[in-house]
């Protein structure tokens, strides 16, 4: 069956899509008329029907799928594959449905190999993995403060700031005991922005102190390529 292609303000999310046949089938079922204004689609009793079947056989696969996997340990392909995703923005639930996997299967695999997890509080947990005092200029680390990926561009020395106008030239290790760094936090660029459609990431420069930032460079002992977060 050729897969249904989806116009920008059709509303076929799987959540919207399985309360349309919950209606459709409850003992005072909705018109299919109604079930097209549910989809935010034009009437049409034929599409409507593809869009449900589409929708069943891929709830279908991703079942015999998940049920093939059951009780398999993570191949290293799924464990690199699981931490560039959360790493890049995508969460859990997300990645768990794109492999096959539970939601908690996705969660022991970032919790045991010690990624930086977002959280609600201003400042994420940074695992032991990732804790340390130096930066080199270049490294991916992640930005405890920002919840997000970052790229260190330079270490804000007593001596750079001496060269550069415009600073205070604050002596960050005498007053906070750690080094003080500018990056450039990494953010993804949202799919309904249409005037960024050629431009995957975006983000913002900022400064932070070193114990705010995490390294990442033990994640590749895991087959993570660091270079595609």
């Amino acid at each position: 069956m050729a897969r249904v292609k989806k116009k920008d303000y059709e509303n076929l999310t799987s959540t919207n899509i399985e309360k349309v046949i919950a209606h459709l089938t409850a003992d005072q079922p909705i018109s299919k008329k109604e079930a097209c204004g549910m989809l935010n689609i034009a009437y049409n009793t034929a599409r409507l029907q593809r869009i449900i079947d589409d929708y069943e056989d891929k709830k279908l696969y991703r079942a015999k799928r998940k049920a093939q996997n059951k009780g398999r340990a993570a191949s290293s392909a799924e464990i690199a594959e699981a931490i560039q995703q959360f790493l890049g923005g995508d969460s859990i639930a997300e990645i768990a449905k794109g492999m096959y996997r539970s939601s908690g299967f996705i969660k022991a695999i970032i919790q045991r190999v010690g990624v930086p997890q977002k959280t609600d509080q201003v400042i994420d947990y940074l695992p032991e993995e990732c804790v340390a005092e130096d930066f080199a200029t270049g490294e991916l680390v992640w930005s405890a403060r920002y919840h997000a990926p970052a790229i260190i561009e330079r270490e804000m020395s007593i001596d750079y700031q001496a060269e550069k106008s415009g600073f205070i030239d604050t002596d960050y290790e005498k007053k906070y005991s750690s080094k003080c760094y500018s990056i450039y936090v990494v953010q993804k660029v949202r799919e309904d922005m249409d005037v960024w459609a050629n431009v995957g990431t975006g983000g913002f420069s900022a400064y932070q102190l070193a114990y705010d930032l995490g390294k990442l460079e033990h994640l590749k002992e895991y087959g993570v390529d660091l270079s595609r977060i």
